[in-house]
């Protein structure tokens, strides 16, 4: 060793010894504070942007407190993280708060799996009156929350309002009837002469659930199941009947464009609407973002079309919830419920609106800066808001809690295929009333239902 490093290695070691001694005792507070905090491992379905903005939610009650630590963990698909779910529950890998979709409610409740929430609220005394009615409805069962709505979405029309302009069309009202709609459509195929498609409406069994919600109409017995678990299903009824026409007489009229069904005509309606090619069509509030963001066009928005003949009653929400697993201590339970708590403050459901189109829940939200300076840019973006505030929640429009819903989704859509296609509605219909039922039976008497 030269004589260099045997003067300089000795002083390496005292630097390290007082850097120590100065430093030492904040290093091991901070790596015991980290080292502390109770971990919160938290399961979603969140991508893309939408997970940057999840992200930001979970940081912002990390600083928030120094007790717990909420570790996000994606888990792919709303259908992959289920099975996941059920598959890890009483493992060591199983997460502490997850977030489930709409039609897994009643899988979710009859798993066994889950602590109610109702739980911690009754021991906090939490006012839950500031959030949604109608959200929370639908993750309630016999009088007890059972998780607590997060990403939330409505259905909506949305219509184009500079072609409406154009072509000197009065647009539809903010709650409009089938024939309101009817009336745009064909003007607008005809004054275009025909090269605007007036309207459409996507092959998606939801849409077709909503039409029943909003016309106050049920699909399963025992109140969609939210007062017992639903036995018989009647899709075949004067509702659905009158919404499938309503369709069927803007086909013959030629003022209807097919996009047919699945993601590609999701997307593909969205291009046609974007192009001028239709001016109306129904979609998730939660496209708001991207046809605000690349629409040359003026957007207009309205509440989710209702009978001729009825008041709306509502629809139903979209989206998913924040349920609690039972397979963990009370402390990480209670931790779970905490940052689910931090999700419902104005301030954050506020942000999460303007981040990723998804509707506020805590009706203090709107009186927030955040959302007044998103209205005052995109008027149209309160609509979706004001149709969620402005229903009531009852049976009709609180969800359907009823096991199998993907299968009777995609049953639906076979009925709402075959009617576009000029098949009859009510033989539609009985076939689907009865595939529907077949696998409900099968499904309760797995379970041991009767």
């Amino acid at each position: 060793m030269s004589k260099y490093k045997k003067l300089v290695m000795p002083l390496i070691a005292v630097l390290g010894i007082l850097l120590v001694a100065v430093f030492g005792h904040t290093l091991s507070v901070k790596s015991a504070d980290n080292h502390d905090r109770i971990p919160i491992v938290f399961w979603h379905e969140m991508g893309g942007p939408s997970e940057d903005a999840l992200e930001k939610v979970v940081d912002g009650f990390n600083k928030s407190q120094t007790k717990y630590k909420v570790i996000p963990k994606y888990q792919g698909t709303y259908d992959e993280a289920i099975q996941k779910i059920l598959q890890t529950h009483n493992t060591s890998t199983s997460p502490a708060v997850f977030q489930a979709f709409d039609i897994s409610t009643a899988q979710m409740l009859h798993s066994g799996y889950t602590t109610p929430v109702q739980n911690f609220i009754d021991e906090d005394n939490y006012d839950v009156s500031k959030i949604s009615s109608v959200a929370r409805a639908f993750y309630a069962n016999k009088g007890k929350q059972q998780a607590m709505p997060f990403n939330t979405s409505q259905p909506v029309l949305y219509y184009n309002a500079s072609l409406l302009k154009k072509y000197n069309i009065t647009p539809p009202p903010v709650s409009p009837s089938y024939s309101d709609i009817t009336r745009v459509a064909k003007e607008l195929y005809e004054k275009s002469h025909h090269k605007v498609k007036g309207m459409t409406v996507q092959v998606y069994g939801w849409f077709l659930e909503q039409a029943l919600a909003n016309a106050n109409a049920q699909l399963a017995n025992n109140n969609d199941g939210h007062t017992g678990n639903p036995t018989k299903v009647s899709i075949n009824n004067p509702d659905t009947v009158e919404f499938l026409e309503w369709i069927r007489e803007n086909i013959k009229s030629g003022d209807f464009i097919d996009y047919g069904s699945g993601a590609s005509a999701g997307a593909n309606q969205t291009a046609g609407f974007l192009s001028d090619k239709v001016g109306i069509f129904i979609q998730s509030s939660a496209s708001i973002g991207q046809l605000t963001k690349n629409n040359k066009n003026e957007l207009g928005i309205t509440y989710f079309p209702h009978p001729d003949n009825k008041k709306a009653n509502g629809v139903a929400i979209g989206g998913a919830a924040l349920w609690i697993s039972n397979d963990k201590p009370k402390d990480v339970q209670r931790g779970a419920f905490e940052f689910i708590k931090y999700t419902l403050k104005p301030e954050v459901q506020a942000q999460w609106q303007k981040s990723t189109g998804y509707l506020a829940l805590n009706k203090d939200s709107q009186k927030t800066s955040i959302l007044k300076d998103l209205y005052a840019k995109n008027p149209e973006s309160k609509v979706p808001g004001q149709q969620l505030a402005t229903a009531k929640a009852n049976y009709s429009n609180s969800g359907i809690l009823m096991e199998g819903m993907q299968l009777t989704r995609q049953l639906e859509e076979i009925a709402m295929e075959t009617v576009y296609n000029g098949g009859d509605i009510k033989k539609a219909l009985d076939t689907d009333d009865k595939n529907i039922n077949d696998n409900l039976t099968q499904l309760n008497r797995a379970n041991g239902y009767k």
